[in-house]
């Protein structure tokens, strides 16, 4: 049993927690993910590890609620515990001899994008960070990306906050301007993604993108996370868990991926509905 040390709203739907795992946050690292249940009868999800205290063995995770399952994480108290709490999963991400770098977090995604601008910053490398989010109600770890970045530039979609627009308007303006990265990292939802690589293609800078969204069971057995790699003309089969999550940006089959990551969509929203119903809850 793994308890919750810490919880904290960040946003109406998005919460944070600190699980004491001392196993996990002693080997833990940036773009790593954890696979957990709430209970002995629950399903398995994979989380993107958003933080760890190896001196305190705990690990942190953010979340948002979209489904059953995280609708019943989100009504765990501070104290109470989840019945499996197992990782690190998946290849961390890869930083060394990185001296400049644009990380690009959207939504959610930001949790998974914060660790790796600290890990960059603390090695010594100069970090730009870009963070979109739909409107002010949405922006979460301001504050941490200020302190893990040299530049860091907040985007929202409806002009609320920050600057107006999405997270390529600034990229493609700083490239078009002459700046260099050694690479981009990208966390966010897959349009997100795509659209990213498609701005820094024309200026030959490599990406990196997390392929965590497509992620369901975590342990490559159900096939849910499968994408396709294009890659010197030929088409790979890999899997975001187990392969993963990280992959090169330029070669990912993004409208695939989206494709069927949809499929699911109407089983989630159905077995969200009952969870509602069993906790007394109003659905967002």
């Amino acid at each position: 049993m793994y308890r919750i040390v810490r919880k904290k709203k960040l946003t109406a739907n998005v919460t944070q927690m600190e699980i004491e795992a001392p196993l996990v946050a002693k080997k833990a690292l940036p773009g790593q993910f954890i696979i957990l249940r709430v209970d002995e009868n629950g399903e398995r999800i994979p989380l993107t590890v958003a933080g760890y205290n190896r001196e305190e063995g705990t690990v942190k995770i953010i979340f948002q609620v979209v489904g059953s399952t995280t609708e019943m994480l989100d009504e765990k108290k501070e104290g109470e515990y989840l019945r499996d709490f197992v990782g690190p999963l998946g290849v961390a991400t890869e930083i060394e001899g990185l001296k400049k770098v644009c990380v690009i977090g959207g939504g959610v995604g930001c949790a998974i994008a914060l660790p790796i601008a600290e890990e960059l910053t603390a090695a010594g490398a100069e970090v730009t960070s870009i963070i979109g989010f739909r409107n002010r109600e949405n922006v979460i770890l301001e504050d941490e990306f200020v302190k893990s970045s040299k530049k860091l530039i907040l985007m929202t979609d409806d002009g609320s906050y920050g600057q107006h627009g999405n997270v390529t308007v600034p990229l493609k303006e700083m490239l078009e301007g002459g700046e260099k990265f050694d690479r981009i990292i990208a966390i966010g939802p897959l349009i997100m993604m795509k659209f990213v690589v498609a701005a820094a293609k024309p200026f030959a800078v490599p990406v990196t993108v997390s392929m965590n969204p497509i992620m369901i069971d975590g342990t490559g057995m159900c096939g849910g996370c499968r994408l396709t790699l294009v890659r010197d003309g030929k088409r790979i089969t890999k899997f975001a868990c187990v392969d993963g999550p990280d992959f090169n940006g330029y070669e990912v089959d993004f409208d695939e991926a989206m494709s069927r990551s949809r499929s699911y969509r109407g089983f989630e929203e159905k077995e969200r509905e009952k969870t509602c119903r069993l906790f007394g809850l109003q659905q967002n």
